[in-house]
């Protein structure tokens, strides 16, 4: 049985002595690594992973992403953009340990994924580089990371960049992300000048031979022009990690010059503790800095035993319970992603916390309340599978067939169910209609958006009730524009698809009360309700609630789940022009029931009328998305920039210098920004690039309302 939790777990590692492992395991639970690698689009994780694959021995050949040839960029449309949009999975092996690495896309429209990997991930490896430090989706990744108080590694990527500057990166990392990195290695050399690196571990320097594209390497002495800056940068991390690890600093009170082995474990322990985040650094395009990486995967981070055990809540008592990682444990896994797969079909992408999941077993679903028997089970490399007979605690694999999971759902016995907390995920911020283009199509467009939603929590589907046109939503004009290729390539049906539009939202300004009187006779019965509602805005991002502050004796229990759904319809449509309101508290304070007419439809539809009824009367408001929009631009054009931005409405939060670059912060209302790539295409001679990214709703200008509803 599972054990039920008496305290708050805290971040401490609970490894203690090896546990039992099944027969069949490919590799000790405690040398399993599951990591991810995140970052800035750009910063160079896909190519990083590549190598990390080639040195294990995994390919034969290294794929890069300029070439369209990168293992882990498999979808067609990765490999004509250069970008990684879906996160691809796969396992490798280095120095006796098996590491599960998820390869996550750095766009800001497809961050769902980076989000629901992080849920299931023991450890990540941020990339950051060297010449633009930390970058818009490098902090909306740290926040993602925090979220889930992953254990994290820093590798400054492309030292060989012109402009490439270490120090900075760190600096940069401690001011924006508030993280307490220390530098493991520095960088020996930079820009063209990069060679190799110092190990602040070892003391050593490391080469990487470009005749066997980085697989010899070999250890020097550390050059004399840097001896001295090594020796303070070993002296500062050892105080650091001692100020932090009481067995260092035992060791360090009685001896300064610690032994390599004491130092490692300790920064082990801090790291998984999440109180340091060792730094490295390299360049991946040029075979440098990559097996010390993965040394320091080995060495510095959590394995399943050594991070808290997942907990959840019992099914039968909703106690929280607690998920051992050992084999031989109840069976507990958390499906975080579904895929459709022209050649095994659907496909359940899980991760394994404890127990073994086997060949033929059957599975029990506590949200559907169903149970289902195992088809195929899976060990993913990118969109290559290999069967398994069985996956066990700490695994992450695929499984084949199952009809009713779903992205979030719990994996576990019948008899001993459980539920794992599940993933959130943003609204989307933009719509586009849809159609089929020949009548043949209309149902295979149905089927190809129906797949395409149950893979991605963030991609939304709804028909306009007045036009019966279908309507899709997603985070981006990206987001959209990959979809609509997708169902036109992937399963060849041909559709039209109108102009990107602005998910609108609305909310309420102040509290304020409605209230509606359904009085009516129906097919000769009648029917009545009477209800009176209190709605109030509570803060951006809290979401909707319902409450019932009234007695049963005046609205009766059997009567609430109909009034709760009226509400939430009316939630859905909202007042001024037909889009969703959000942040809204709604309060239940009174009605009137009669015992011969009251029915479950009449207070739904009381329900409906009321909340509109009340939210006319608390200032309702448009919203609109407002993104972060960052700019990098050459000086010579930061004036046209500016100005073109405050045509658009932008308010700059921030200018600062990036090399010979300058780096423009700005909150853009979205409806401003379509097309924007083209725009600042033009105005710099295509010198610029840009990134944005949702930040909040905000209200719409009252002189631009209007024209907003009216269309």
């Amino acid at each position: 049985m599972r054990t039920v939790v008496k305290q708050q777990n805290n971040n401490a590692s609970r490894n203690s002595d090896s546990p039992r492992e099944a027969e069949g395991r490919g590799c000790a639970l405690p040398a399993t690594r599951n990591i991810g690698i995140i970052a800035h689009i750009d910063a160079g994780k896909t190519t990083t992973t590549e190598r990390i694959l080639f040195y294990c021995g995994k390919v034969h050949k290294i794929g890069e992403v300029h070439d369209g040839t990168a293992t882990m960029d498999w979808m067609i449309q990765e490999q004509e953009r250069g970008i990684t949009i879906t996160s691809a999975a796969t396992t490798c092996f280095w120095k006796k340990h098996q590491i599960n690495i998820i390869d996550t896309p750095g766009h800001v429209d497809f961050t769902v994924e980076v989000e629901r990997s992080l849920r299931v991930l023991d450890g990540a490896v941020g990339v950051f580089c060297a010449v633009g430090g930390v970058q818009p989706q490098s902090e909306t990744v740290w926040r993602q990371s925090n979220k889930y108080n992953v254990p994290r590694l820093a590798f400054v990527n492309k030292m060989d960049r012109m402009g490439a500057d270490f120090t900075n990166v760190l600096a940069q990392m401690r001011k924006t992300l508030k993280a307490p990195v220390v530098p493991v290695q520095l960088p020996w050399g930079a820009s063209e000048d990069f060679q190799g690196v110092i190990d602040l571990i070892k003391m050593r320097a490391i080469l990487f031979k470009e005749d066997s594209q980085g697989s010899d390497v070999e250890y020097v002495d550390i050059p004399a022009a840097l001896a001295a800056t090594s020796e303070e940068a070993r002296a500062a991390l050892i105080e650091y990690v001692a100020e932090r690890d009481e067995e260092l600093l035992e060791e360090y009170m009685e001896n300064t010059d610690v032994s390599e082995a004491a130092l490692v474990s300790a920064i082990r322990r801090a790291t998984i503790s999440n109180q340091l985040i060792p730094v490295l650094c390299g360049s991946s395009l040029k075979n440098k800095g990559v097996q010390p990486l993965l040394d320091a995967v080995v060495d510095y981070l959590p394995s399943p035993v050594d991070i808290p055990a997942v907990s959840g809540l019992s099914a039968k008592t909703e106690e929280e319970v607690t998920c051992e990682a050992s084999d031989f444990e109840p069976l507990s896994g958390l499906v975080f992603k579904m895929a459709t797969d022209k050649y095994v079909g659907k496909l359940a992408f899980v991760r394994i916390y404890s127990g073994q999941l086997k060949k033929g077993q059957n599975i029990y679903n506590p949200r559907t309340r169903k149970r289902e028997r195992v088809g195929r089970l899976l060990r993913l490399h990118a969109n290559h599978r290999e069967d398994v007979d069985a996956l066990y605690s700490g695994e992450i694999g695929g499984m084949v067939g199952q009809k009713f999971f779903t992205t979030g759902d719990t994996i576990c016995p019948e008899n001993d169910a459980m539920v794992l907390e599940n993933i959130e995920f943003p609204e989307p911020v933009i719509s586009m209609a849809i159609e089929p283009r020949t009548t043949a199509d209309k149902d295979h467009l149905a089927d190809a958006l129906k797949d395409l939603s149950d893979e991605d929590p963030t991609f939304h589907i709804s028909v306009n009730e007045e036009t019966g046109q279908t309507i899709i939503q997603g985070m981006g004009e990206l987001h959209l524009e990959i979809i609509r290729d997708r169902i036109l390539r992937e399963y060849n049906v041909q559709a039209n698809a109108g102009k990107p539009m602005v998910a609108y939202r609305e909310s309420i300004s102040k509290t304020g009360a409605g209230s509606y009187t359904f009085d009516r006779e129906i097919g000769g019965t009648s029917h009545f309700a009477s209800l009176h509602l209190q709605v109030s805005p509570k803060s951006q991002g809290a979401g909707n609630s319902v409450t019932f502050d009234v007695s049963a004796n005046i609205i009766p229990h059997e009567f609430r789940s109909a009034i709760q759904a009226g509400i939430e319809d009316a939630l859905l449509t909202g007042v001024l022009g037909n889009f969703a309101i959000i942040d809204t508290e709604v309060k239940v304070i009174g009605g009137e029931t009669r015992a011969a007419d009251s029915s479950e439809m009449a207070f739904r539809t009381a329900g409906v009328m009321a909340l509109r009824d009340a939210v006319a009367h608390s200032g309702p408001e448009l919203l609109e998305p407002v993104m972060l929009l960052e700019i990098d631009t050459p000086e010579t054009h930061l004036g046209d920039v500016l100005g073109d931005l405050n045509g658009r409405r932008g308010r700059v939060r921030e200018i600062k210098a990036l090399a010979d670059m300058q780096a423009v912060q700005a909150d853009v209302p979205l409806a401003e920004v379509f097309g924007y790539a083209t725009a600042l295409r033009s105005l710099t001679k295509g010198r610029a690039s840009y990134t944005m990214e949702p930040q909040a709703f905000e209200p719409v200008p009252v002189s631009m309302q209007d024209s907003i509803l009216n269309r």
